[in-house]
């Protein structure tokens, strides 16, 4: 796939699903900075804002680091490209995983799913995610699991994964990866953000070798579950986090803008 395909939509969509498509290119290039991206695989999606049930997606061929605000896919439910200019194909995968949580949980306003090699590593351990560091105190809520079903290609599989979701922000696939969900681009990243750190500090303190691990207690844990996010007592679940990192992006690779 060239760049060169790419349609610019900045002059045709409305002012607020433009800034929609910055904020959700921007935690591409975030996350293929932090080496999250599975070549030209794993999706990250926002809803439309508007009535109608539209989301953005990746375009199939491109790596997290190319992506742009245009370059973002308009889809609806059923699969369907939008605007009748659309060059570009999405992953049937990616679309039967993104489209299930989007169409079930209104509140699923961003949606990001990653195969880390933390991620999965974690997803392949019996008792999955354990709570060892402070990245757990950010998970309210809680974690939901869905057990491996095999390449995500079978639409029947969505009933299930939502069903295994319920009310949840984060998730782990079985075998598969990670998922998080937020009423905001910004609180799906930090959510995927803390998971993703939570996984990957698991995985380097069972390598230690040491033979028990010091775990946080529970009640302590339920504490966080039931409160609020540490984030609003500031700026709301990963605005301010989003924001820093798109300042850093408008210094060093402004064309994610484009």
């Amino acid at each position: 796939m060239s760049m060169a395909a790419m349609v610019d939509r900045s002059n045709t969509v409305t002012n607020e699903e433009w800034e929609q498509r910055v904020k959700l290119a921007a935690v591409y290039r975030v996350f293929a900075r932090m080496g999250w991206d599975d070549m030209i695989y794993t999706h990250i999606s926002a809803r439309v804002p508007g009535p109608d049930h539209h989301f953005l997606i990746n375009p199939f061929g491109l790596m997290y680091n190319e992506v742009t605000a245009s370059s973002l896919v308009k889809i609806d439910l059923e699969g369907n490209k939008v605007d009748d200019d659309e060059p570009n194909e999405i992953n049937y995968a990616g679309y039967i995983i993104h489209s299930a949580v989007h169409e079930a949980r209104d509140d699923a306003r961003c949606v990001v799913h990653l195969h880390t090699d933390s991620g999965v590593a974690v997803s392949c351990q019996k008792e999955g995610l354990l709570p060892l560091s402070q990245f757990n105190l950010f998970q309210y809520g809680g974690v939901a699991y869905h057990d491996y079903e095999g390449l995500a290609l079978d639409a029947d599989e969505k009933q299930r994964l939502v069903a295994d979701l319920g009310e949840m922000r984060m998730m782990i696939l079985r075998n598969h990866g990670t998922l998080t969900v937020g009423e905001t681009v910004g609180e799906a990243f930090f959510h995927m953000y803390n998971l993703e750190r939570a996984c990957k500090i698991q995985i380097m303190a069972q390598a230690g070798g040491t033979a028990e691990l010091n775990r946080i207690p529970e009640n302590l844990l339920e504490g966080y579950r039931q409160g609020k996010p540490v984030s609003l007592r500031f700026a709301g679940y990963g605005e301010m986090e989003l924001g820093a990192w798109m300042r850093r992006l408008d210094r060093e690779e402004p064309d994610y803008r484009h």
